[in-house]
């Protein structure tokens, strides 16, 4: 029994200590970030790296406030991030239900052109559709860059809210309609509670594309106040000089809000919502 014990103890202590060497390994970027954002320009090009930030260069988050427009751009990304993901899910979540319970001609046509629209890049369809948003006056908006990233989100979390919905037993189903819930009604009270996680996986991916999408951000906009961080950020990289704390400090702002936002619905990620819906 001692033996026993213990054994389990070790697999324990080995468990954890590869836990612990997973989360550094995944957490060193960003404390890199920090400690050369708080590194003295002497020490940064030194021959020994300095490993712990330095407490006298925390004013470079201060000066970089009040220097930049920082505040901003992050306002911004935050704007286009979450708009794209709230678009994108109300316009994917009917789609995706159509796809997976009806039988109708030309599905596999349409689901074959949700497919093509993710064959091309960006880079190609930023000529036309700088056009298409110039006669709609759509260009020097946030309104704009939502729009252009919910279209190229849509499709994707269209067919993985599919499966997820594939996955829901159509007895449920047909227990609210037999309880009086119309078709609309079962969706949105039955269907989405059900395959919440997977929700919360496709706001993720709808979130990050919004987040970090540079290219639509880059050539859509051109008025400086409505630049999302991804573009302010670019602009710090110089021909001749690039200040590496400047950087480093509003990289460092820019990564954190993406990380919060991951751990504030990532439990509903891996929440088996779905387990004990039917008993058997």
């Amino acid at each position: 029994m001692r033996t026993t014990t213990t054994t389990l103890a070790w697999r324990q202590a080995l468990l954890m200590i590869v836990i612990l060497g997973m989360l550094g390994v995944t957490a060193f970027p960003i404390y890199w970030m920090l400690v050369t954002s708080t590194t003295s320009s002497a020490d940064l090009f030194s021959t020994s790296p300095h490993l712990l930030p330095g407490l006298a260069q925390w004013h470079v988050f201060r000066d970089v406030f009040a220097s930049t427009e920082v505040g901003t751009w992050l306002l911004n990304s935050a704007i286009v991030a979450v708009g794209t993901t709230v678009l994108s899910l109300a316009l994917a979540v009917l789609p995706a239900y159509a796809l997976s319970r009806f039988r109708f001609a030309g599905i596999a046509i349409v689901g074959l052109a949700l497919f093509v629209t993710q064959m091309l890049p960006e880079a190609m369809l930023v000529v036309p559709l700088y056009a298409i948003f110039g006669q709609l006056s759509l260009l020097n908006t946030l309104t704009g860059l939502i729009l252009v990233n919910t279209a190229f989100t849509v499709p994707v979390i269209t067919w993985i809210l599919k499966g997820a919905i594939d996955g829901v037993p159509i007895d449920i189903e047909e227990a609210a309609s037999i309880d009086g819930c119309s078709r609309l009604g079962t969706v949105f009270i039955v269907v989405i509670p059900l395959i919440m996680p997977t929700l919360a996986a496709t706001a993720v991916i709808a979130f990050f594309h919004g987040w970090n999408e540079y290219v639509f951000a880059q050539t859509l906009v051109s008025a400086p106040e409505l630049h999302t961080a991804s573009v302010g950020l670019a602009g710090f990289v110089g021909e001749l000089s690039t200040p590496l704390h400047s950087v480093m400090a509003i990289g460092l702002m820019y990564t954190l809000p993406a990380v919060f936002f991951y751990l504030l619905v990532q439990r509903y990620v891996v929440a088996g919502m779905t387990a004990g819906s039917v008993k058997g």
